[in-house]
């Protein structure tokens, strides 16, 4: 596989671009795996490494700059913007490994739409970056079937699209920035469908009215969501152990307000949403699944 074109310093075809990973949690590896299965080559970095990966036929890089220099593009899926900076200057950083050249950086992280542009200005001309979180949680992950957020030039949109295709359904929603500001949308319709979700099974269960009839009766109503079918069973249960951890709420909640700000737009939702996710970190459940807001309910009323 070529390199990007030094000269001219434009993005070539998807199928020559090398690609890397940065990033192998819940939601890194999997679509590090559909991405490996699909290109053949991959080269991944991340804290500690992944031997399905390597047994797979996926290159190890040991540092950011190593992963740099084995790649023309990165998508990143770390958890925040400070995880990626903090590893990009020094001898082992990022941009050591590009080096100069032409490259793509995908950000895949759920971060404040104005940090990225800020990212973007700092770093050498280059450097294109798009925006590219997604929606659809482990099991999207798993099932390739993602929804991906795209932020950015169109050149560099397009490209990111074809290399994330394997992943999902990649949609450029306009320049740098768009992608996260769909991504706050996209959390505060997650987090007040699982707040109602969690408030509405306990009102049931203290009710004597089975919550899993009740879920089997009204998912195929109006109160029907991939968030019910992806948490029905965890909701019903109980079981709250972590797959989309809470505590990650209050910083897209938290960047979901930065942007109504931004806008002039006064949310109603929005700061009742953001007091009771802050509300469930303060009482030790962040760490749990979102589906923990029938058990927050249920502490909230024993209280």
């Amino acid at each position: 596989m070529t390199s990007l074109d030094e000269e001219t310093g434009t993005l070539p075809p998807a199928p020559e671009v090398r690609l890397g990973v940065w990033g192998l949690g819940a939601m890194g590896e999997p679509m590090a795996q559909h991405l490996l299965s699909a290109r053949g080559a991959l080269t991944v970095h991340a804290r500690r490494e992944r031997d399905a990966l390597t047994a797979a036929g996926a290159a190890w890089a040991s540092t950011a700059r190593e992963l740099a220099a084995a790649t023309d593009a990165v998508l990143v899926m770390l958890p925040d913007l400070p995880q990626l900076e903090e590893h990009l200057d020094g001898p082992d950083g990022l941009l050591a490994g590009i080096d100069g050249r032409p490259f793509l950086l995908m950000i895949g992280s759920t971060s404040s739409p104005v940090g990225v542009r800020e990212l973007a200005e700092r770093l050498p001309a280059g450097i294109r970056v798009v925006d590219c979180p997604v929606s659809g949680g482990e099991d999207g992950a798993k099932a390739g079937t993602l929804s991906i957020m795209l932020g950015g030039d169109s050149a560099a949109t397009d490209l990111a699209a074809e290399l994330l295709t394997p992943c999902g359904t990649p949609v450029r929603l306009g320049p740098l920035g768009a992608g996260e500001v769909a991504k706050a949308c996209n959390q505060m319709v997650v987090a007040a469908t699982i707040l109602a979700l969690g408030e509405a099974t306990e009102l049931a269960a203290r009710s004597d009215v089975d919550p899993a009839a009740l879920w089997e009766l009204l998912g195929g109503g109006y109160a029907g969501s991939n968030l019910l079918a992806s948490r029905r069973e965890k909701l019903v249960t109980g079981d709250d152990s972590p797959s989309g951890v809470a505590g990650y709420m209050v910083k897209d909640l938290r960047f979901a307000a930065d942007i109504a700000a931004a806008t002039d737009t006064r949310p109603a939702l929005l700061p009742a949403l953001r007091a009771a996710f802050d509300e469930i970190v303060e009482r030790g459940l962040g760490e749990r699944d979102i589906a923990v807001t029938r058990r927050f309910t249920a502490v909230r009323s024993d209280d």
